[in-house]
């Protein structure tokens, strides 16, 4: 039976052998009722029908794979209602029309509704040939009366599985489609901002280009007038070696502004940990006194999560710094997790009743939650403030 998982697989042959079986009962229960005597003979025949029926049905890929699609159905639906029609005749109508009701939800599966009704006209069949093998056409008629709305309940039934399992396979394509589909925003966002980067550089580098040659053109202007002058008018001759001087600092400090953007990040080409300190010892120069804790045995982190931290204390330590009055402050970095980091910045400054609006945290939390971290404030009026960032790390990460 063809189906599209391991659970309705096994549910669809348990209900197949449990409907041959109680077909079975049924059959035999009618004969002794109209005590109907069986031969061994027709009782071999019998069980033999129900035994290929129920063969074929369990496994007709691996008995019919070497046909075509469409001629592997033709046989599997005639060989079943042949096979059940068997059952029928030989034993007596009875149950057999249980036995070929599977058939019907098998159609529904397999078929196209314009192929289904051939099915439906087949299992009709193996009702009424054992009947007017053994009965009339009255007998026969009333029990097509009464196969028929069962025929059409179980089609009634399938379809509505068969929808409900196509829904589900629909949603999970789309499922699948929108986390691929994400994934590629997400790949373009970090293409973008990379090619945003580069072009800012590739800016900045033809920036530097132009100042220091703009400068150095002055600063070899003046000093040619002063090698012309010096001897002839020394005053004319210090004041352009003055102007050159000028011109000298003023180019070197653009190309040192210039340098200092080109960095891709704070936290390039050097531990996390380094850079933390370094904001710590920058607040302490500020007459705060800071302390850096570092905790847990260090593992690589990779460059967005440290920039992402390497913010969160910048804010933190600057908002402490002009806002909470604070005389001492604590800053953590915790390894001791091996798939999280943490950072935890802590003061004993006045607090807030409510850091909604401020602390920087608005940038700080969308910084944090597009790395799937948390960040947290702890803060109360006069008791300091708390800032908690945990950011998980996959293994094998690095700068």
């Amino acid at each position: 039976m063809q189906t599209h998982s391991p659970f309705y697989a096994q549910q669809a042959r348990n209900l197949l052998i449990f409907l041959v079986v109680l077909g079975y009962v049924v059959t035999f229960f009618t004969a002794s009722r109209n005590n109907v005597q069986f031969t061994a003979l027709r009782i071999l025949l019998g069980i033999s029908f129900g035994a290929a029926y129920l063969i074929l049905a369990l496994f007709d890929e691996e008995l019919l794979h070497r046909f075509p699609e469409n001629t592997r159905h033709i046989l599997f639906f005639t060989l079943q209602c042949v096979f059940a029609t068997g059952v029928g005749v030989t034993l007596g109508p009875g149950g057999n029309w249980l036995i070929s009701l599977p058939l019907v939800s098998i159609a529904v599966e397999r078929l196209t509704s314009r192929w289904r009704w051939l099915v439906y006209l087949g299992v009709l069949a193996t009702v009424i040939l054992p009947i007017l093998y053994h009965s009339t056409w009255e007998t026969a008629l009333m029990n097509t009366m009464f196969i028929s709305p069962a025929i059409l309940f179980v089609v009634l039934i399938a379809q509505s599985q068969l929808n409900e399992r196509h829904a589900r396979e629909s949603a999970e394509r789309l499922t699948l489609d929108l986390e691929v589909a994400n994934h590629q925003m997400a790949e373009y966002a970090s293409q973008a901002e990379e090619l945003a980067a580069t072009q800012e550089r590739n800016r900045l580098a033809r920036e530097i280009h132009d100042n220091l040659g703009h400068y150095l053109t002055i600063v070899n202007v003046q000093i040619e007038a002063a090698k012309v002058t010096c001897k002839s008018d020394p005053a004319r001759a210090l004041a352009a070696l003055d102007k050159a001087q000028e011109m000298a600092r003023k180019g070197l400090s653009s190309v040192r502004e210039s340098v200092a953007a080109l960095r891709v990040s704070p936290v390039e080409n050097r531990p996390l940990e380094e850079a933390i300190v370094e904001l710590a010892n920058e607040s302490q120069s500020a007459g705060i006194a800071t302390e850096f804790h570092l905790v847990g045995s260090l593992h690589p982190v990779e460059s967005k999560a440290a920039l992402a931290f390497y913010r969160a204390a910048q804010e933190a330590l600057t908002n402490v710094c002009k806002h909470s009055r604070a005389s001492h402050i604590d800053v953590t970095l915790d390894f001791s997790e091996p798939d999280l980091v943490r950072l935890t910045v802590c003061d004993d400054g006045v607090g807030a009743g409510d850091v909604t609006g401020g602390f920087g945290l608005i940038g700080i939390r969308e910084r944090v939650q597009l790395l799937g971290g948390v960040c947290r404030v702890e803060t109360e009026t006069g008791k300091g403030l708390r800032l908690e960032v945990s950011i998980p790390v996959a293994e094998g990460e690095g700068v």
